[in-house]
């Protein structure tokens, strides 16, 4: 097998599939295949491990210690992709396992052990306190076989229903825990049906609809009080050299280095002689809590009346090394100020409007890193009956297209000055 098959191989192997890829590569490349005839001793008990091994074709019997009661003695079979031993040298095999066939194995050396033991936000029995605010967020607590829990943190900022971005991110990561780790989501699409509530948990069921060789598909329900209130359709493939063009060109706009945040921004108007003191008073009060995506925006207050929009976007701190992790993030921060855009022509003073996120699209075009600065494009070219209409590009500093998005929202006017009812769809 080429190195590229054994990745492959190791792919589907239970135990690895919390991984990111990088590390199912990296353990590619430390494996060592070994081959047993029938009968043969692969392990003995009470002899120390010499690593993880993984069966790769054959079958090898598992059997209980000596001294356990014939009655009790739970032989069974490893099959391929099935797994036995430890990932570092401080234990012993405590049964025997012998070949029942002719066998052939990967061996991970204990040397190896700690690529088993990545720091990553995928691991379910890892603490998150650690990770960056946008890691916790996407943390998804594992209840059983393709079912996950989500909460709304109350370190991110809220609205007053669930941020669909934190539905469409969270969702993404449920679905991305259960296929092979070497296959990325390019293509999802949400829709929206339940505004949810911020103080209960989320309930993710995964189904899982197909799984092929190079693609996979993920249906992901999000429930509350045993109602779907969101549906995400996801489709995954896994990564493969094919033609190539770009026609779509990045705008000319300033570097991030030279923009300032929202929270520099929000400063400058505070102490802005410009706006009246009442203005300035009132939101000095009001409780600010840093989004944990950063954005400098391109265009000043003059353009905020366009059907456009463009920022620079990252997110705060590192995040790990992990692509899956990195295309959540980005599916979380899709969401924020998207449909908005598509009010800025009809804003006046005292306008008090209501929007609601209908469904959602995005295609992934090539590799992103989140936490690297990505430019976002938003353009608005209808609305009509209540709804608004938004596309999107995401463009890394190269001026490659990484992301292509679509979205529909509801767009309502409210009923009375400083009301904004929960809408009827």
């Amino acid at each position: 097998m080429d190195r590229e098959e054994v990745t492959e191989f190791l792919g589907q192997v239970p135990l690895l599939q919390c991984l990111p890829g990088s590390s199912i590569r990296r353990i590619a490349e430390a494996v060592q295949v070994k081959h047993y005839e029938p009968s043969d001793y692969v392990a003995r008990e009470g002899e120390p491990v010499d690593g993880l091994c993984i069966i790769l074709d054959g079958q090898a019997e598992v059997s209980a210690p000596a001294n356990t009661e014939e009655a009790n003695r739970p032989d069974y079979v490893l099959n391929k992709y099935d797994y036995f031993g430890y990932g570092t040298n401080s234990s012993v095999h405590q049964v025997n396992v012998i070949a029942v066939t002719k066998l052939s194995c990967f061996v991970l050396p204990s040397q190896y052990g700690h690529l088993l033991q990545t720091k990553t936000i995928w691991n379910a029995e890892e603490t998150p306190e650690s990770h960056s605010l946008m890691e916790q967020i996407l943390h998804l607590e594992k209840l059983e076989v393709d079912i996950f829990r989500g909460f709304t943190l109350p370190e991110a900022p809220t609205f007053r229903q669930v941020f669909g971005g934190q539905l469409i991110g969270q969702a993404l990561a449920a679905a991305s825990k259960t296929v092979d780790c070497l296959k990325l989501v390019h293509s999802l699409h949400a829709i929206f049906l339940i505004a949810g509530d911020n103080d209960m948990p989320i309930i993710y069921q995964v189904h899982r609809e197909r799984d092929g060789t190079s693609f996979a598909t993920r249906k992901v329900e999000a429930k509350q009080k045993g109602l779907v209130m969101f549906t995400l359709i996801v489709s995954f493939q896994k990564e493969e050299i094919g033609f190539e063009h770009q026609a779509a060109i990045m705008p000319v706009v300033p570097p991030p280095e030279q923009l300032l945040n929202m929270e520099e921004i929000r400063e400058r108007r505070l102490t802005d002689p410009r706006f009246p003191m009442q203005y300035r008073n009132s939101a000095a009060k009001k409780k600010f809590v840093p989004w944990p995506i950063e954005m400098r925006f391109c265009q000043d207050s003059k353009s905020q009346h366009e059907p456009s929009l463009h920022y620079w976007f990252r997110a705060r701190g590192k995040l790990s090394d992990d692509p899956a992790l990195h295309r959540c993030v980005v599916a979380y921060a899709s969401d924020l100020l998207y449909s908005g855009v598509s009010l800025n022509p009809h804003r006046e003073r005292g306008l008090k409007t209501y929007s609601l996120s209908l469904d959602h699209s995005m295609w992934f075009h090539k590799p992103v890193k989140a936490d690297d600065w990505l430019l976002y494009v938003i353009d608005s070219p209808s609305a009509h009956g209540g709804r608004g209409f938004v596309t999107g590009r995401m463009f890394n500093r190269q001026g490659e297209l990484i992301v292509s998005l679509t979205q529909e929202a509801l767009i309502r006017r409210a009923k009375t000055p400083g009301q904004t009812p929960r809408p009827k769809l």
